[in-house]
């Protein structure tokens, strides 16, 4: 039989049982393991299967390039050792054209490749919307945040707002999550949010969403995304900041749109209204002792 027949006929067996393998994957492992993804494979966000596709498909380039760099160097290591009896050195081979000019552009080819797709991705990924559904304002200060729910004027004398502070471990080393700075997102809605520091440079990380971006003074960035399911989602700083970096976390709930509007209900309610600089305070529990600061002044 041929050889190419018999190649032809072993592919089949081997795509047969490769796409019953990639079948039985759960969409979190198609996703190469990454957050954001559920047993019914609903992303957390528009952007998220966009994100874990680059990621994945990277991957699989890269491990067939290393399965045929790996086997060719295995190849040349058994084909060209040296025998017994041998001495001296091997035959010296120089300036073989077509090989040189494979191993240039391919690896050209790859870089190329991967610009290309990383360039298209961040493209859609740093297109703003003109007019979102939901504006927000993050902030982030040493070593919480801050969240400023934008209404209809320019003023934002219509906004409210909610002023976090830090994590602070009991002494068993866990915390109590209730009591970290929450984000309030409406699924289904277009979100943009405006990324501000108060102090240092700090990067706005919700974890399932598969993105991040840094915050800095002076230069406000923009983050435009849909939720697409609702849920509770971990965020941190991922920018080291400062001493207490790692207790610079909050809460992302994503809810319905009524859930929504009755939290900014809420806080209109407690009297966090107009912009947050207003009332704004750095920091708002003492480092290390979860101890409010306007508290311990009411104290004093």
């Amino acid at each position: 039989m041929p050889l190419k027949r018999r190649l032809r006929w072993a592919a089949i067996p081997v795509g047969i049982a490769a796409a019953a393998a990639l079948a039985g994957c759960t969409p979190q492992e198609l996703h190469g393991f990454l957050p954001g993804f559920v047993e019914d494979g609903t992303p957390a966000t528009n952007h998220t299967d966009m994100i874990a596709g680059l990621w994945v498909n990277s991957w699989i380039v890269l491990l067939v390039v290393g399965v045929i760099t790996w086997g060719l160097m295995l190849w040349a290591m058994i084909a060209y050792r040296r025998r017994k009896g041998q001495v001296g050195l091997p035959v010296q081979l120089r300036y073989n054209m077509p090989i040189e000019i494979f191993y240039t552009l391919v690896p050209l080819i790859l870089v190329l490749g991967f610009f290309a797709f990383t360039a298209r991705d961040q493209t859609i990924l740093e297109t703003q919307y003109e007019d979102p559904d939901v504006s927000i304002v993050a902030i982030g200060k040493q070593w919480a945040w801050d969240f400023q729910y934008n209404g209809e004027d320019e003023d934002e004398a219509d906004a409210v707002w909610s002023m976090g502070v830090q994590a602070v471990p009991a002494a068993d080393g866990d915390r109590d999550e209730s009591k970290l700075p929450t984000l309030y997102l409406p699924v289904n809605k277009t979100v943009q949010i405006q990324l501000e520091s108060r102090d240092v440079i700090h990067s706005f990380w919700i974890i399932d969403f598969l993105y991040k971006k840094d915050m800095y003074i002076g230069r406000d960035n923009l983050w435009s995304f849909t939720p697409t399911r609702e849920g509770t989602y971990a965020g941190k700083c991922a920018e080291l900041c400062g001493e207490y970096h790692s207790a610079m976390l909050f809460n992302v709930e994503v809810v319905s749109e009524d859930e929504y509007e009755s939290y900014l209900a809420e806080l209109r309610e407690e009297g966090n209204t107009g912009p947050i600089t207003d009332a704004y305070d750095r920091l708002g529990n003492q480092p290390g002792t979860g101890g409010s600061s306007r508290n311990l002044e009411e104290e004093d």
